[in-house]
C-alpha cells in the first residue's frame, strides 16, 4: 500500500513548547517534516509563504483560540483544503460538533498518545489523497451552480449561505448526479475516519441543505434505508 504520508509537512500549532517537541520527534522518525508553532502570529507568518500538507491545532492558544483559526483557513482558498486536525480537551459533544462544523477533518481529545495522533494525520492525508480532482465548477441544470475553488455555490444566482459541512454535502451529491451516497460514505467524505457522527447529524445537515436550497432543495432525495443522491429537477 501507498504511503501517503512519507516526507509530508505537519504544521503543528499548540502552546506547550514540550508537547510540540515530543510529537516532533515522534512524528519526525516516522517520516514526518514537523513545523511548530507555540501561536497563532507567528504560524499565520509561516502560512504567509508556506502552505502545509496538514495542520494539527490545539484549542488553547494565547493570543486566538483554535476554532477562530480554523475558521480563518476555511475561508481562505489557498489554505482551505488542507486538512486540520484539532486537540482539545474539551469532550462534549457540542464542542466536537463546532469543530467538525468549522470545516476540521478530526477532533482529538487530550490525553490522547502519540500513536493515536500519528493515525490520525496517516487517516487525514489518506482520505484526501483519495479524494479525485475536482472540476472547477459543478452545474445541476444551470440553477445550482457550485464553485470548488472559491469554495461557493449559488442557486438561481443568489448565493447560499452555506457552512463548511454543507458545502462539502451538496459538493459530493453534485459531482456524480443520481448516484446513492449512504450516510457512512457522506461522514467518511466530510471527517475521514471519524467514527462518532452519528447518522442523525447527517439527516439534520440534509435538512438545513435543503432549506438552504429554496425552491431548488428537492433535488436532493433521500433513498429509504439506503442513504442519499443528487436527482436533477425532471430526472
Amino acid at each position: 500500500m501507498r504511503e501517503h504520508y512519507r516526507g509530508k509537512v505537519i504544521a503543528l500549532v499548540d502552546d506547550d513548547p514540550d508537547m510540540i517537541t515530543t510529537a516532533s520527534d515522534y512524528l519526525s522518525e516516522e517520516g514526518l517534516e514537523v513545523k511548530g508553532f507555540l501561536d497563532a502570529v507567528s504560524f499565520f507568518t509561516y502560512l504567509k509563504d508556506e502552505t502545509p500538507d496538514l495542520i494539527v491545532l490545539d484549542i488553547v492558544l494565547p493570543d486566538l483560540d483554535g476554532f477562530q483559526i480554523c475558521r480563518k483557513l476555511r475561508d481562505d482558498d489557498r489554505l482551505d483544503p488542507v486538512p486540520i486536525i484539532i486537540l482539545s480537551g474539551q469532550t462534549s459533544a457540542a464542542d466536537k460538533t463546532h469543530g467538525l462544523d468549522l470545516g476540521a477533518d478530526d477532533y482529538v481529545i487530550k490525553p490522547y498518545s502519540l500513536p493515536e495522533l500519528f493515525s490520525r494525520i496517516k487517516a487525514a492525508l489518506r482520505t484526501r489523497a483519495a479524494i479525485p480532482v475536482e472540476k472547477e465548477k459543478i452545474e445541476v441544470d444551470g440553477s445550482v451552480v457550485i464553485d470548488t475553488i472559491k469554495h461557493k455555490a449559488t442557486s438561481d444566482g443568489q448565493k447560499l449561505d452555506l457552512t463548511p459541512t454543507e458545502f462539502k454535502i451538496l459538493k459530493l451529491l453534485a459531482s456524480n448526479p443520481g448516484d446513492v451516497y449512504t450516510r457512512e460514505d457522506i461522514v467518511r467524505y466530510i471527517w475521514g475516519e471519524e467514527k462518532d457522527v452519528a447518522d442523525r447529524t447527517i439527516d439534520v445537515h440534509i435538512t438545513h441543505l435543503r432549506e438552504k436550497l429554496g425552491p431548488r432543495g428537492g433535488i436532493i432525495k433521500m433513498v429509504r434505508g439506503v442513504g442519499y443522491k443528487l436527482e436533477k429537477e425532471g430526472g
